[in-house]
């Protein structure tokens, strides 16, 4: 195959790639989770774009193959925790969620590292961390 053949075959497999439907939606915010306003911008600024209804949907959600796995993350994210229904879950899960924020900002696995370089302000700062962890542990049951 030609080098002109193999790129003009990559484009039109790029141009259609475009025609497959991704669902990017906002569902309404049913309440927000009550963080004390330090902890609510970190929580606003580094996480809501995936563990909300507020998603704030970059460029290049809208261009496949990136709007593929940008929508999948979202959806995945929002599955797992959602700020913006976050009156639905039980004291328990309220209590997981808690727990599971603190560690993996401690252990610096959110925001995930692929994340950051095309969101720098999502990056935590040490203060960002401790707001985070001083919420975490006054609301825990």
């Amino acid at each position: 195959m030609t080098v002109r053949r193999w790129l003009l075959t990559a484009a039109a497999l790029f141009a259609l790639a475009q025609l497959v439907p991704v669902p990017r939606a906002n569902p309404p915010v049913e309440g927000e989770v009550d963080a004390p306003p330090e902890a609510g911008a970190v929580l606003e600024r580094s996480c809501y774009d995936c563990h909300s209804n507020r998603t704030r949907w970059p460029w290049y959600a809208w261009v496949a193959p990136a709007s593929w796995l940008v929508a999948r993350d979202v959806y995945q994210a929002r599955e797992h925790m959602n700020f913006s229904t976050w009156n639905r879950y039980d004291a328990e899960e309220c209590a997981d969620h808690l727990d599971e924020i603190a560690e993996m900002v401690e252990n610096g696995e959110m925001p995930p590292w692929f994340y950051l370089p095309l969101h720098s302000d999502a990056r935590l700062s040490d203060a960002d961390r401790e707001a985070i962890f001083a919420w975490t542990r006054a609301s825990a049951p």
